[in-house]
């Protein structure tokens, strides 16, 4: 029997969150869409309905501020600890451009670095002369005389790919296996 795949989406009311509940669903997922308000469902309602997977979606409310105050006093926590990195600290990833921009610049050069070293792997040889003149050549050593895409299709023969990195962090199972089976 197989199992279901369930993702949970935080701020599924709008924005990155609102897509990525609708995206998940339309591949398959049963999406556990949590947002603050209830209230605020409307708009992922309408767009899930449009995409034709209402039926997918479990909306429910949560709350992280209010999660982290009841964690805490369930453990008894002395008011005089104070929380070093609390769970609304990271809104600055998600909350306007800037941050989430840069963030995504460092992710995708994550990328590109696992990806062009994978081009060595597959030689069986980190060292490989051939692949590293393509790199110099097309990479390293181009500048800016032609487009990026281009650049890196030349030396890898196709657009970079997110597999690498996926490997590299152990996660490239992660998507297709269940956690608990």
């Amino acid at each position: 029997m197989a199992k279901e795949k369930v993702a949970v989406v935080t701020g599924s009311s709008s924005g990155i969150g609102l897509l990525t509940a609708v995206e998940l669903a339309l591949n398959g997922y049963r999406v556990v869409a949590t947002m603050r308000n209830l209230e605020s469902r409307g708009r992922l309602e309408e767009a899930a309905h449009k995409a034709g997977v209402r039926d997918r979606l479990d909306l429910r409310r949560l709350d992280i501020t209010e999660f982290e105050r009841a964690s805490l006093e369930r453990i008894h926590m002395p008011a005089e600890i104070v929380m070093r990195h609390r769970l609304p600290h990271f809104q600055h990833l998600f909350s306007g451009g800037g941050y989430a921009a840069g963030y995504y610049s460092y992710m995708w050069s994550e990328v590109l670095d696992a990806d062009a070293f994978e081009a060595f792997t597959e030689t069986g040889n980190a060292f490989d002369p051939a692949t590293a003149r393509r790199l110099r050549d097309w990479i390293y050593g181009a500048g800016n005389l032609r487009d990026p895409a281009e650049a890196y299709q030349a030396f890898r023969g196709r657009l970079p790919a997110v597999d690498a990195l996926l490997k590299k962090r152990g996660l490239d199972r992660a998507a297709i296996e269940p956690v608990n089976s």
